[in-house]
């Protein structure tokens, strides 16, 4: 089963997310997306969040399916996860719309919750207009091209090294003490071979379209 997450960032138009948003069985909205979903003819299965930014005539319309939460330790992302984790098994795939965009600050809180997610739930990727953030802890081998931009990330704070095969500029043991210290490389063949250390420790891999 496929599920999607759209949260209240820039909705996508790239054919890629726009794929999954329309092979998802089951899609959960943010608060503050469902109107954007709604407009693109897409109907949520359920609407997540405070609710405090959807419109009464909104509301009224999924009334049925609004599912309100309303402690404000987390973000909607995170309440969204929640619900998407009590519809899912984990054979499942999480795709993740509408992440970034629009606020800087909401684009880089979101993208550090997917190391946390990760340790919940194993197939998760967040897509956007321009690529493919994927979550890896341990050992991975992710699908590719040559000539593919790709980039590498800690969010986590914890200390991490990161080994990849075919990658232009060599990873080797690499310690991921800076956002930018594994970014812009390229891949070199069909897959990324990676390995993270400690093996529990998770990196965010980012593919360009």
């Amino acid at each position: 089963m496929n599920v999607v997450i759209v949260a209240d960032g820039t909705f996508p138009t790239h054919p890629l997310p726009l794929s999954a948003l329309k092979e998802a069985d089951i899609i959960i909205a943010c608060d503050g997306a469902a109107k954007t979903l709604l407009h693109a003819g897409f109907m949520p299965h359920c609407v997540v969040g405070d609710l405090d930014t959807l419109e009464k005539e909104i509301q009224q319309q999924l009334k049925d399916r609004l599912e309100h939460e309303t402690e404000q330790e987390t973000n909607d992302l995170s309440k969204a996860f929640r619900s998407a984790l009590r519809k899912m098994s984990a054979a499942d795939t999480l795709t993740i719309l509408g992440a970034t965009g629009k606020r800087e600050d909401h684009t880089l809180g979101n993208l550090s919750l997917l190391a946390d997610f990760a340790g919940q739930h194993s197939r998760i990727r967040l897509l956007t207009d321009h690529g493919t953030f994927l979550p890896v802890t341990g050992t991975a081998v992710i699908p590719c091209h040559p000539g593919q931009a790709v980039s590498f990330f800690n969010p986590t704070g914890n200390p991490v090294r990161l080994t990849g095969n075919n990658l232009k500029y060599p990873v080797c043991d690499l310690a991921l003490d800076r956002w930018w210290t594994a970014t812009l490389n390229t891949a070199t063949a069909d897959t990324l071979e990676l390995k993270t250390t400690p093996a529990d420790a998770t990196v965010i891999v980012f593919l360009n379209h």
